[in-house]
């Protein structure tokens, strides 16, 4: 003990050591999809649509800051998210889209749905000619999972298709 009456790291007794473990039935709080900002979203003009060259081009975009939340536990999920996209006449301004990304950190979502409401929300934004999404999820409990949503408006026709029933 010391003069204080606090015992000293060395004089506590270590942790009982357990080979048994139980859930102890925490959720830190979260919210849910409607926090997630579209308002944010804005686009510009693409000078160069309509032009062999301009029309072919694609955009890659990526970031490995990306953060959302467990909707089971409220424990942070980390991911990577590549965003590929042919544009028609508008470009994503990436300060919106970097306030778009980070309006998910609070939000509980299954990657599943994750990247489907992302495809959703950024085809509406900037109408691309096609677009990609992949999420590739950081390991949890030794499982890694990537997965993909895809628009192409040859295939599957004008933008407003992917929301049918869904507005």
């Amino acid at each position: 003990m010391t003069e204080d009456n606090i015992t000293s790291p060395a004089d506590r007794p270590a942790a009982p050591l357990k080979t048994e473990f139980q859930a102890l039935d925490r959720v830190l709080p979260f919210s849910g999809p409607e926090a997630i900002d579209t308002a944010c979203l804005e686009c510009f003009p693409y000078e160069y649509a309509g032009t062999p060259h301009g029309d072919g081009m694609e955009i890659v975009t990526v970031t490995d800051e990306f953060t959302s939340v467990c909707p089971f536990s409220g424990l942070p999920d980390f991911a990577r998210v590549t965003i590929r996209y042919t544009p028609r006449d508008r470009c994503l301004e990436l300060r919106s889209l970097k306030y778009y990304l980070m309006s998910y950190r609070s939000v509980g979502i299954w990657y599943e749905h994750l990247v489907n409401r992302m495809l959703e929300d950024l085809v509406r934004a900037c109408r691309p000619r096609r677009m990609t999404i992949e999420i590739a999820c950081r390991p949890r409990g030794g499982l890694e999972s990537t997965v993909i949503s895809r628009y192409d408006e040859t295939e599957m026709g004008p933008p407003e298709s992917l929301f049918k029933g869904r507005l």
